[in-house]
Order: C-alpha cells, then sequence, then structure tokens
C-alpha cells in the first residue's frame, strides 16, 4: 500500500489554498451569527465620486474609512499569506515586498474598474448618459493589462515581484469562497422557480459538460493540434464556466501553471466581448420569449459576474418596453441565475471525473498499475474547500429558513419570512465576496506579471484564441440558444397566470 505524504498537508499550494479559504469563510460567517470579525475588509463600489468608491464591507466598521480600510485589509492579507510562504518554503521577505507592491496596484485597477462610465450596466440609474457597461468586471481586464506592461517592459521591476506573483494560489483560494457564493443563491431560489427549472438545470449540465466540452476538446486536438494539456482545460474554460472550471481541470490532470493561466486571460477577454453583444441580441430578437433570453445568458456567458449581469439587462429590457411581461421581472434573471449555479456546483465533480481518467487511461504506462490512493493526490484540494463552503452555507441558511417559514401558508408571508431570515448570511457572503474578488484581482495582475509576450506566442496564445473565437460563436452559444428554447419555450405563460 502506498504511503501517504502527510507533509502535502503544510507544503503544498493546493492545501494551502483550502486553509486560507476555510478561515476566511469561517471568520466571515461569523457575521451571520453576531461576530462581524471581518467587516472591515476594504471593498469597492460602482463609483462616480471617488470619496465613496471604497467603503468597508459592514457598516460596523464605517469610522475606519477608505484608507483604513485599505490599510487593514493589506495588513491582515499580507500576515495570512505571508505564514502560507513560510510554510510552503519560499522567501517570506521577498514575498512580503512583492506582494505589497501586488496588493496596492491590484487595488488600483480594481478599483478604476468600478468607474460608473466603465462598469454600469445601467447609466440612467447610475445618473450618467452612457456607459461601457463592461461590469466591474473591467478590473481584472485591467490588471492583467497592468500586469502584462510591467512583466514584459519593466522585466527587472518583475524579478522582483515573481516570487509574490503567484496565479494559482489566488485563484484556488478565491474558488473556496465561490462556493459560499453558490449555496446561499441555491437557497434564495424561489421554490416555485427551482422546482419548475430543476430538470432545465440537469438538462444545462449534459449541454455543458457533455456536448460543449467534447466538441471543444476534439476541435482542439483535431484540427488545431493541441496536446491533451492544452485541449482539457481549454474545453473547461470554453463550455463550463470560464476561470473556476479551467484551473479545476489544470489541477486534476496536472497540466503545467501556464495553462490554466493562459485558458483563463481568454476566458475574462472574451466575456466582456459576450457581454457587450448578447443581453441586447436577447433582448431585441426573444423579447416574445423572456424566460428563453434569461437562460441563454447562464449557458453562454462564461463567468458568474457577467452571466448574472447579462441577465440583468435582458431582464430590464425586456421588462421594460414590453409591458405585459413586467410580472416577469426579477424571474427573467433568475432564468440565467439558475442555470449558471447547476452548472457550477458541478465544477468538481468534473475535476474528480477527469482525476480518474487522467489516471487510469491518459497517464497510465503499459503494464503499470496504478494506485488508488494517486486519485487523492491528483484530485485539486481546493475543490474540497469549494463543496465544503457550498453545503455548509446551504445547510444553515436552509435551517434558518425552514424554521422562520414553520407553519405559514401565505406565500407573501414566507417570502418576507425568508428574506429576513437571510439577511445575516448575505453580510457574511458580502464579506466572503469581497475577498473572493479581491483574490481574482490578484490572480489576473499576477497572470500579467509572469506572462512573457515570447513565451505566450512560442505556447501558442494565438492559436489558443482561434479555438475560443471558433468554438464559442461558431456552436457554443447557439447549441445554448437551442437548448434553451428546448427547454423555456413558453414557460412564461406558466408564470402569468
Amino acid at each position: 500500500m502506498a504511503k501517504v505524504d502527510w507533509s502535502s498537508l503544510w507544503k503544498k499550494e493546493d492545501w494551502w489554498a483550502f486553509w486560507l479559504g476555510m478561515l476566511l469563510f469561517f471568520l466571515c460567517l461569523a457575521a451571520a451569527y453576531g461576530a462581524d470579525i471581518m467587516g472591515w475588509a476594504a471593498n469597492a463600489k460602482e463609483w462616480l465620486d471617488p470619496a465613496k468608491s471604497i467603503v468597508p464591507a459592514s457598516g460596523t466598521y464605517a469610522a475606519l474609512g477608505p484608507v483604513g480600510s485599505l490599510i487593514v485589509t493589506y495588513i491582515v492579507l499580507l500576515i495570512l499569506l505571508s505564514i502560507g510562504a513560510k510554510a510552503m518554503g519560499w522567501n517570506v521577505k521577498s514575498y512580503a515586498a512583492g506582494f505589497t507592491v501586488i496588493y496596492f496596484l491590484t487595488w488600483l485597477c480594481w478599483w478604476f474598474g468600478q468607474y460608473a462610465y466603465i462598469a454600469s450596466t445601467d447609466p440612467a440609474k447610475a445618473g450618467i448618459p452612457w456607459s461601457l457597461r463592461m461590469t466591474g468586471e473591467a478590473g481584472l481586464i485591467f490588471a492583467l493589462i497592468l500586469g502584462l506592461i510591467i512583466g514584459n517592459f519593466a522585466k527587472g521591476f518583475a524579478a522582483k515581484l515573481k516570487e509574490a506573483a503567484r496565479p494559482e494560489w489566488y485563484i484556488k483560494t478565491a474558488i473556496v469562497l465561490l462556493g459560499a457564493t453558490v449555496g446561499i443563491k441555491a437557497v434564495t431560489i424561489d421554490p416555485r422557480v427551482l422546482a419548475n427549472f430543476l430538470f432545465r438545470g440537469v438538462c444545462a449540465i449534459v449541454e455543458a459538460y457533455l456536448i460543449y466540452w467534447a466538441l471543444v476538446y476534439w476541435i482542439a486536438r483535431r484540427y488545431f493540434g493541441f496536446t491533451r494539456e492544452w485541449a482539457a482545460p481549454l474545453a473547461s474554460g470554453i463550455s463550463i464556466c470560464g476561470v473556476s472550471a479551467a484551473i479545476a481541470t489544470g489541477a486534476a490532470i496536472r497540466a503545467r501553471p501556464i495553462v490554466p493561466i493562459m485558458v483563463s486571460s481568454l476566458v475574462i477577454v472574451f466575456a466582456v466581448v459576450e457581454f457587450l453583444i448578447l443581453p441586447f441580441a436577447a433582448a431585441y430578437f426573444l423579447w416574445n420569449q423572456p424566460l428563453v433570453a434569461g437562460a441563454w445568458m447562464g449557458l453562454a456567458v462564461k463567468t458568474d459576474g457577467a452571466a448574472a449581469a447579462s441577465g440583468a439587462i435582458v431582464d430590464a429590457l425586456i421588462t421594460g418596453t414590453h409591458p405585459e411581461f413586467a410580472p416577469l421581472q426579477g424571474w427573467i434573471l433568475n432564468a440565467g441565475i439558475v442555470t449558471k449555479i447547476f452548472i457550477d456546483i458541478f465544477i468538481g465533480v468534473w475535476a474528480f471525473i477527469l482525476a480518474v481518467i487522467w489516471v487510469y487511461y491518459i497517464d497510465k504506462r503499459p503494464g503499470e498499475k496504478v494506485q488508488k490512493i494517486e486519485i487523492w493526490y491528483r484530485f485539486p484540494k481546493f475543490v474540497i474547500g469549494y463543496f465544503l463552503t457550498f453545503f455548509l452555507l446551504w445547510a444553515v441558511c436552509a435551517a434558518a429558513v425552514s424554521a422562520a417559514t414553520a407553519g405559514l401558508t401565505d406565500w407573501t408571508a414566507i417570502s418576507k419570512a425568508t428574506a429576513d431570515a437571510l439577511k445575516p448570511f448575505s453580510l457574511a457572503t458580502g464579506e466572503m465576496d469581497v475577498f473572493r474578488k479581491l483574490f481574482f484581482a490578484f490572480t489576473f495582475f499576477s497572470i500579467g506579471l509572469i506572462s512573457d509576450f515570447s513565451t505566450l506566442r512560442r505556447e501558442g496564445i494565438g492559436k489558443l484564441a482561434v479555438v475560443y473565437l471558433i468554438a464559442l460563436f461558431g456552436f457554443i452559444i447557439w447549441i445554448g440558444l437551442f437548448i434553451s428554447w428546448l427547454f423555456f419555450h413558453d414557460v412564461h405563460v406558466f408564470f402569468l397566470r
């Protein structure tokens, strides 16, 4: 029997993403039970007035102000991350110095990405005549671009930051926290919607994981000559839910770090392109099938933020310009969110399936007997954290809702009791989301910092982009439209009765 290497619990990046993510999860969750420990975290808001652009995550810490919350967030993260760096054998002094620069430059990009003229998806509501409608995720693009500029045109400076440029550690930690976001959404979905959309959500999973994935993988291998190491994360990134799926797949098949990193960069860029086109096309051509339009956003747009924002735009455009569908306000957005949630939930399952396939079939040498423990070594540990935060938050939220609605029969009363029961947990997940988004931003700045243009060309970033373009606009959005039409066609009639 193979000997288990227990030192990986404190020496491996995978495990440190798990420990750090779970620690932040529990510290933030305390806010739901009256102990607001993490409310000082600096949160970027959509802004026109710079003075109102950064606030503590909780009003409890309002006295800190923008600068105070930024500094406290920096100090706490520096301490936690430096402990992990020390345990993993990195140069802590170099890491701390590099992280300091990465933290403040990343925050600058994230802050600028929240500028209303760039981020707002509802310019009228923001009090401005127009907007690029890129959502706050534009900050990720700016972080990536600034990182690329430094990494390619200020290489001496970039070398000093290299010890702290750890995109895989940052993104894996963010994915652990993502589970909590998905968990509370699963509880907050209106039961009437959930019951009606359950079967459709399962079909969305089949589509994304079996149809999309298989087609992209086959095209990448057959027509573009990519190795399995490249084709699998690319297929996951394009067909499932972007960055999280690409990183989980790369870890499961033990791809080199550059592989999921390059795929993740493309995911963010193309998600912005999708967001600028698809919601308006859906509202124009599918106005008479509003739930089809909403579900299409969940199946076609590849990042959670852009998919939700796309659904919100479709919802606002259709209900605002077609009064007969006004009662569907919110339901259209829910159609997109529900399908996206079902897809997100199964990221970990798919990572496990791929780990098994790669252990027993792809990486197995002739005559070699593979130990079952190898699956455990291969399985990405941060995915365990993703499942834990999902199920833990779902369980405590479901219990709170059940207790609050016990004995109620009136639907309005049930809805109000549910909302009241979830308020404390919304505060907690709001704080978790601050850290999740910040770690995502660290990820993209670090990706740019370590990405040399010559290396990107050599590894085939151009071919990757071509595959992404062909797959996304060649069949993914159209199959998604067909599936949405097949399962959501005329369903809105049920809600208008």
